[in-house]
């Protein structure tokens, strides 16, 4: 029988977080192109940020899922922003994510945020997941982007 753990990421377990993370975003429903030593450096500068809450859940020891979010203060209070729940293809679809979001939103509330926010594809098994828990499309704002290089 496997141990199942949800706690605290460390940074000495960078690497191992790169490589799930690589895995869960290059695949279904993101198909992005990343690399594991991207993923890694991704993952530390959001551990790095000294109001980083970030989970993972583990089987046996290995890393299986990841949620890495960070608060910041708000005109409305404290807020935090979820910026990646990644769950490695190896693990899906065994309620880790759900496992994962769980324990953040009863963490939070604890901790006294106020809210949480996070980005997501707007259409599909993505947002049906995050609305069962509450989550709903923010009619103020929107994504907006701008291309500042081309790699043509």
């Amino acid at each position: 029988m496997s141990k199942n753990e949800i706690r605290q990421c460390s940074l000495d377990r960078v690497k191992e977080y790169g490589d799930l993370y690589s895995a869960a975003f290059s695949g279904p429903s993101w198909f992005d192109p990343w690399q594991a030593a991207d993923a890694a450096v991704h993952v530390k500068e959001l551990l790095e940020i000294p109001t980083a809450y970030c989970l993972e859940y583990t089987v046996d020891g290995q890393a299986a899922g990841l949620l890495l979010g960070h608060s910041q203060m708000f005109h409305s209070g404290r807020i935090f922003e979820i910026s990646d729940l990644a769950v490695s293809p190896d693990f899906q679809k065994r309620g880790i994510g759900r496992q994962l979001l769980e324990q953040c939103l009863d963490n939070l509330e604890q901790m006294g945020i106020g809210s949480v926010s996070l980005l997501t594809a707007s259409e599909g098994s993505l947002a049906d997941f995050y609305k069962k828990f509450g989550f709903t499309p923010s009619g103020r704002v929107m994504l907006m982007e701008k291309e500042l290089r081309s790699d043509k």
